[in-house]
């Protein structure tokens, strides 16, 4: 249906107000939105985000949009579908307004304003906004976190590197190398979305009302409404069935030791936010198997499946990269400290304070570099291996925003900043140990 360009109230309707921050958490609701959409104001007032009340895919393809032609214009008018607190679907108008507060002589732009009337006469499937099939990729990259994916590929990458440079392979088994590869990838996105799971039914995701940032508090795929639990559960479910099926290949192709890799990933993967163990709420036991896992492990299970056997220096020479795996989980994990901390989730953010695990980070970042600058000294990896120095200006941009930022949502730049760390650091590492 075309879409309006005016909000047309009808008198006999009831007529929702509710403002938001500039996060989207919810600072008013009127009676008239609460006969709406089935909440009280005590239930989302400064608890919840103006998201849950929109379809997931409406909130990744248009809200952004919208919000944006409020600003430049000053308000939005269209015609959209809203969710009810009992899940039902409703057709509805909505004009969106930018909201100021006066800042000396300029207006500070702090929130918006949504005014939404039902269209009792409208299906709600005619008031759905087109969603592209880039939505709907979109969609599955936020539910399976595939920005993050690169936390698995690049260790799998360096160990691939190594076992060419330190076994001189007459030829490599790429066989080998892409099951590896997408064993690896498949046990994260397992994680990733076990992660998400667990952590929405022990209610941390609920808990969680601070900046709402892409790098923070798991996907959110859940609270958007982009999956049900059950289904996000089938997700991780069929992801570690993959991992299975590659790592059962792996074992015929290579030796039956590789089992003992599969095995502790898929361990680390189920019970790092699930009960009984919750791993991540173990003061600091969560920190170590990150590293372990997305480090040594994976670089020393791909050297094992490349080559059939696994030598000490296989594991060290996955430290680096795992400890930069564990900086972006140890800077994602600021966002969340306080949410965290409600529910039991004893990070080591939550047990230093915030002020003071910035000093955590820094040492994360300056022993990966120092452990390859003590590998080339020590003859173990090639001179090239120093190309993993080009990744330094990140390191100090990263740290930089963190120690100056790391209460507000400027932290961003830092987030974004630690996964490219991560990968110009692994890609040049590789590199060096393949070329040298």
């Amino acid at each position: 249906m075309k879409r309006p360009t005016e909000f047309e109230r009808r008198p006999d309707l009831p007529y929702s107000v509710i403002t938001c921050d500039l996060e989207g958490r919810i600072e008013t609701f009127n009676d008239d939105a609460a006969k709406i959409f089935g909440y009280s104001a005590d239930e989302v007032v400064g608890k919840r985000r103006v998201s849950l009340f929109s379809p997931g895919e409406i909130v990744l393809g248009h809200v952004n949009g919208w919000l944006k032609a409020a600003v430049e214009h000053g308000e939005h008018c269209t015609h959209t579908t809203f969710v009810r607190r009992d899940g039902s679907r409703f057709a509805a108008q909505i004009r969106i307004t930018p909201t100021y507060r006066s800042k000396g002589d300029e207006r500070e732009h702090i929130g918006y304003c949504g005014v939404t009337q039902p269209l009792p006469d409208v299906s709600p499937d005619e008031t759905m906004p087109d969603i592209g099939i880039g939505t709907r990729i979109f969609k599955w990259m936020v539910i399976t976190r595939a920005p993050f994916l690169t936390a698995a590929l690049v260790p799998v990458l360096i160990g691939a590197a190594w076992a060419a440079h330190s076994r001189q392979l007459a030829a490599f088994p790429w066989l080998s190398f892409v099951l590896a590869l997408v064993g690896a990838l498949a046990l994260h996105v397992a994680a990733n979305t076990f992660n998400d799971y667990f952590d929405h039914k022990s209610g941390t995701d609920d808990a969680n009302n601070d900046y709402f940032l892409p790098f923070s508090g798991g996907s959110r795929s859940i609270e958007l409404g982009l999956v049900t639990p059950r289904r996000l559960f089938s997700v991780a479910m069929v992801s570690l069935l993959v991992a299975a099926g590659c790592g059962a290949a792996l074992v015929a192709l290579s030796s039956p030791a590789l089992l003992l890799y599969g095995l502790a990933g898929a361990f680390s993967a189920y019970f790092y936010t699930a009960p009984p163990l919750r791993l991540v709420a173990r003061k600091g036991l969560g920190e170590l198997l990150i590293g372990l896992n997305f480090g040594p492990l994976i670089t020393a299970g791909t050297v094992h499946a490349l080559t059939g056997s696994v030598r000490t220096i296989d594991f060290l020479i996955g430290l680096p990269i795992g400890l930069l795996t564990t900086a972006i989980l140890w800077i994602n994990e600021f966002p969340d400290a306080t949410s965290d901390a409600l529910t039991g989730k004893n990070h080591l953010v939550v047990q230093l304070g915030k002020k003071r695990a910035r000093w955590g980070y820094l040492l994360l970042l300056t022993t990966a570099f120092g452990l390859v600058g003590a590998a080339i000294a020590g003859g173990t990896a090639p001179r090239l291996a120093a190309l993993c120095a080009l990744a330094l200006p990140l390191a100090v941009f990263a740290t930089a925003v963190l120690f100056r930022h790391y209460e507000s949502r400027a932290l961003v730049r830092a987030n974004a900043a630690t996964i490219q760390l991560h990968l110009v650091f692994g890609l040049a590492l590789a590199a060096g140990l393949l070329w040298g």
